[in-house]
């Protein structure tokens, strides 16, 4: 009888982990934003500008070149800060901007994070932040990941969109002066 209870748990581990590892979890926030997708792009890759305004990614190091290993500094919705190092998988401009991180070692937890902006009228976008998540530690994880990370996603994408707003209005100011 213990051998088959035994044979019965080490089976469920295994299919609990093939699962896990290949079922992504996936987060998505869309804004549409009134501006150009170039507008949006400036915002979005100026990351030495997003400790003044990117609620979520407070800090972003490092080559926006594909391959290149990136520094995250990620604030949750109390305040606390988790950083990693992912790796940029697409840099498209005016289009989108990928990266892939995981942590501790592959398939605990890993996730596939990016943005897409994509043309919805004239002068406006659609922007979307999206990750997939995999990993042993994920399906535990799912309630915090559409709750909290998702508000996350949701935060940035408006101070994103509030950003692009405001450099247009001081460059239209600028050059309404000229």
């Amino acid at each position: 009888m213990g051998i088959i209870v035994m044979v019965v748990l080490i089976g469920a581990a295994v299919a609990y982990a093939v699962w896990s590892t290949r079922t992504s979890f996936v987060i998505r926030a869309e804004r549409e934003i009134e501006a150009s997708a170039d507008e949006v792009w400036n915002v979005l890759v100026d990351r030495e500008s997003y400790p003044r305004w990117n609620p979520f990614v407070v800090s972003s190091t490092g080559p926006l070149t594909e391959g290149a290993t990136i520094t995250n500094v990620l604030s949750d919705t109390k305040g606390s800060t988790t950083t990693f190092t992912p790796t940029v998988l697409t840099v498209s401009k005016n289009r989108e901007f990928r990266w892939k991180g995981k942590f501790w070692i592959t398939g605990v937890f890993d996730g596939e994070h990016f943005f897409t902006i994509d043309p919805s009228g004239p002068g406006r976008v659609r922007l979307v932040q999206e990750e997939h998540f995999r990993g042993l530690a994920v399906p535990p994880m799912r309630s915090m990941l559409r709750k909290d990370t998702l508000a996350q996603f949701r935060a940035m994408n408006d101070a994103l969109a509030h950003e692009v707003r405001v450099r247009s209005e001081s460059a239209t100011i600028v050059s309404e002066e000229n």
